[in-house]
């Protein structure tokens, strides 16, 4: 039995105990990010990826020198039989040096490897507020980037910083995406939790332009928790539910935070046990056959 093969039998199992039919998974592919196995490197998340039966993984594009180089990135997803499904732009601050200190020169060059890599999507977030000549043309400048290929290039909501009884805006135009005109945004619900908005409302204005999930959960702390999904305060389960009523077609993406396993093997299971999750509640209530 293969560790995919186990993962749903495992969601049936689930749907039998809780008296409901038997579940068919849909056709929505779940990734793991790479980010989810740190400090592990980006060749253990491929590793982890193909043992618990990931359908592919989003790369996260940081200060790991793998996952900087595109032949190397084809290697391991040759080698693990996972592809690459998405690419997220490293638009981080400790990435800020990373494949130029230009913000347009690193989204040519995730389109570049999103296109050669064969992944669907790239995930940008939108400019810090101190990147003003950037963050002044970033709305026009991602369409336009759009304009020229079939990948999405797909805007994440973020969040106010806060510290103590102070809030800091951080991102510009705006971290709530949706209040500008983006062909394809990423929703995140740890991201919705740190800043305490209303995912499924966040979710409805997107609406068919909702192109990418990140999948994590929060309980509304000022810090990004990126909670494996079901601990945690936001709308997991109903999310999923949505995205199967409503026929999205992207992928959805495991950002989970890890750092605190005492081992490999209780990393592994909290990764087993997000995509036994969401495969779960992807699940349409239509008995097999």
């Amino acid at each position: 039995m293969t560790d995919r093969t186990r993962t749903l039998s495992l969601v049936a199992d689930v749907a039998e105990q809780a008296g409901r039919p038997a579940a068919r998974v849909p056709r929505t592919k779940v990734a793991l990010s790479t980010a989810s196995v740190y400090p592990e490197s980006t060749a253990t998340a491929f590793e982890v990826a193909a043992r618990l039966g990931y359908d592919g993984v989003e790369v996260m594009v940081w200060t790991d020198p793998v996952s900087q180089d595109l032949e190397a990135l084809r290697r391991l997803s040759d080698y693990h039989q996972v592809p690459v499904l998405a690419v997220h732009a490293p638009c981080l601050l400790i990435t800020q040096r990373v494949w130029s200190t230009d913000p347009w020169t690193k989204l040519q060059r995730a389109r570049a490897a999103a296109e050669r890599l064969g992944a669907s999507t790239v995930v940008v977030h939108p400019p810090f507020r101190w990147q003003r000549q950037y963050a002044r043309d970033f709305v026009t400048g991602i369409r336009r980037m759009a304009d020229e290929t079939d990948v999405r290039f797909a805007v994440e909501n973020m969040y106010p910083w806060r510290y103590r009884d102070r809030e800091m805006l951080a991102y510009a135009p705006e971290w709530d995406v949706t209040k500008d005109d983006y062909r394809h945004y990423t929703v995140d619900l740890s991201h919705t939790a740190t800043a305490r908005t209303d995912a499924m409302a966040m979710v409805s204005r997107m609406g068919d332009r909702l192109g990418h999930v990140h999948l994590a959960d929060g309980r509304g702390s000022a810090k990004d928790e990126h909670l494996v999904p079901g601990r945690g305060t936001q709308p997991c389960a109903e999310l999923l539910e949505h995205l199967v009523r409503t026929g999205f077609d992207g992928h959805v993406v495991i950002e989970v935070n890890t750092r605190r396993a005492m081992s490999a093997a209780e990393r592994e299971a909290d990764l087993a046990e997000a995509l036994a999750f969401t495969r779960q509640h992807l699940a349409s209530s239509v008995r097999l056959p």
